[in-house]
């Protein structure tokens, strides 16, 4: 038989745990993930089937970095995306309670794909400085006013977040080594200002907007297509994977974009 002050220190301390307030637990961020076919992850060859033609990975930066910072992720990036469709499409999941979201979009409005296509073709077949010219224009006199409108419509529903805009890495090293592929120096060197001219109007509507912005150019220097080693892929087989960071470049895109994850 126990002692009456044992029952009564015991009854007391099960009275205490009974009562005691429960130990709270931090919710996982919310975190939503916005833009084109870098964003959703096209290149790394591996897709959720439920993405469909959208092409989202689980090997993309967005999927890491939630990973990595213990987020509950909604990835509505998807391939092909131009500005009108992430403010028509992408919108849905942005409240005031979502703390980070990711853009980045602006690369198909300029028409990369396109001037990808026809800069790859031989000299005679090509009018590779007439397609740069025309994406050029229409970085310097489109692609701002339609990232400005994109940019207040997010930060008006996702009020509390930070919100970051992510550029985009030159593509060439200065060499073409794939043999389906004739680019010139000059021409590697035309597309690799241009990417640059897009990351600068990026640059200027996030920073307006009050958004960070992730600059990829020097993290990729020497990684490009036939970079050593390589995180964009050249031409590829299918051809949708060309010129999109494979599995490697993601992980680097995860790295700048998860220092600003905090």
């Amino acid at each position: 038989m126990k002692p009456i002050a044992g029952i009564i220190s015991a009854a007391v301390l099960g009275i205490a745990l009974l009562t005691s307030p429960t130990i709270a637990h931090a919710a996982a961020p919310d975190y939503v993930a916005l833009g084109d076919s870098y964003a959703s992850g096209v290149g790394t060859r591996t897709y959720i089937t439920s993405s469909g033609s959208c092409k989202r990975s689980t090997l993309s930066y967005p999927y890491l970095d939630a990973a990595r910072i213990g987020a509950t992720l909604t990835s509505v990036a998807c391939s092909g995306a131009r500005v009108a469709d992430v403010t028509a499409n992408q919108l849905g999941p942005l409240n005031s309670g979502i703390e980070f979201v990711t853009v980045q979009v602006g690369g198909n409005d300029a028409g990369f794909s396109s001037v990808i296509t026809e800069c790859a073709k031989p000299a005679w077949l090509a009018n590779c400085d007439g397609a740069i010219n025309t994406s050029q224009a229409t970085i310097n006199n489109t692609l701002p006013s339609r990232l400005n409108g994109l940019y207040a419509t997010i930060k008006s529903r996702a009020s509390a977040a930070k919100i970051i805009a992510v550029g985009y890495p030159r593509l060439f090293n200065g060499t073409d080594c794939n043999a389906g592929t004739f680019f010139s120096a000059a021409e590697m060197t035309r597309l690799n200002q241009t990417a640059d001219l897009l990351n600068s109007k990026v640059a200027a509507s996030a920073s307006a907007a009050g958004f960070t912005f992730v600059n990829p150019t020097s993290a990729f220097i020497g990684h490009a297509v036939c970079g050593s080693p390589e995180w964009i892929n050249g031409l590829s087989n299918p051809v949708t994977e060309s010129y999109h960071p494979n599995t490697t470049g993601q992980q680097g895109f995860a790295n700048l974009v998860d220092d600003h994850l905090n």
